[in-house]
């Protein structure tokens, strides 16, 4: 039994598999990627966070489910979000490209804007660590309905709109601060790593863990990472490889070289 990421999984990595004929790549894609979408990052110099700290906080689940008017500003946030005009780039499009050369073993994304499946991506390779913004969730019963509904429901009005199934409170299907991940997300997303022959990581810090930490699982198990970000991340000193490059740019070129 290997310990990965603080969970002891059943698969081991003392027998390695037979020979591929074609490397396997799997990818973890940070808000970077989504920068040339029109989506602003987080801890960037421009980032949301960096510009606003008090944002913060409206992600976070203790003070959302203990305060309503943090639930409003939360729910007219998510209103503003660019991402609900946002178009995938070159970048999102080189990796359906990967899929399309049967490469690609698995694409973990800690972004929540769902432009890797409109992209063209298969969801049934997309793992969304961090849930996603289109789908709202009920914290009490579990019932899932569209975000876009209950943003609805605020501009009739409705500074707090609630489960309609049972009266709980709702919220996106996004992982808040102090929410678990999905364990189920997190394991395939860990396999995906160790049966990677490649890793990449593009347009992430690699400081927000367990996410960053597939990294390290990924070369343990022999996997090359080379890291696609244009300021330095924890986890440099273990690349095979480091693209400063504009991602739109630099993404669409590795993939073409990963394709020979």
């Amino acid at each position: 039994m290997v310990p990965i990421l603080g969970r002891s999984l059943g698969a081991t990595v003392d027998q390695p598999a037979a020979p591929r004929s074609r490397r396997l790549v799997t990818v973890l894609t940070g808000a970077g990627i989504s920068t040339d979408s029109g989506i602003p990052d987080f801890r960037g110099p421009n980032g949301l966070w960096t510009k606003n700290p008090g944002t913060e906080k409206l992600f976070d689940i203790d003070a959302y489910l203990a305060d309503p008017e943090v639930r409003h500003r939360s729910w007219l946030a998510r209103r503003r979000n660019p991402a609900w005009g946002a178009e995938p780039n070159a970048a999102h499009r080189a990796l359906v490209d990967l899929e399309h050369q049967g490469l690609l073993r698995g694409l973990v994304t800690q972004n929540i804007d769902r432009l890797h499946q409109k992209a063209g991506s298969s969801p049934d390779l997309v793992l969304e660590l961090h849930g996603n913004m289109v789908e709202a969730v009920c914290v009490s019963c579990g019932a899932r309905s569209r975000t876009a509904d209950a943003l609805d429901r605020v501009d009739a009005g409705e500074a707090d709109p609630r489960c309609l199934v049972c009266g709980g409170i709702l919220k996106t299907a996004t992982v808040m601060f102090g929410q678990p991940l999905d364990p189920a997300v997190l394991d395939a997303a860990v396999l995906a790593a160790m049966e990677a022959d490649v890793f990449v990581a593009v347009g992430t810090s690699l400081t927000v863990h367990p996410a960053a930490g597939l990294c390290e699982v990924a070369v343990r198990n022999g996997a090359e990472l080379l890291i696609v970000n244009a300021d330095p991340t924890p986890y440099d000193h273990l690349a095979a490889r480091l693209v400063r490059e504009p991602i739109g740019v630099a993404l669409p070129a590795l993939v073409a070289e990963l394709s020979r």
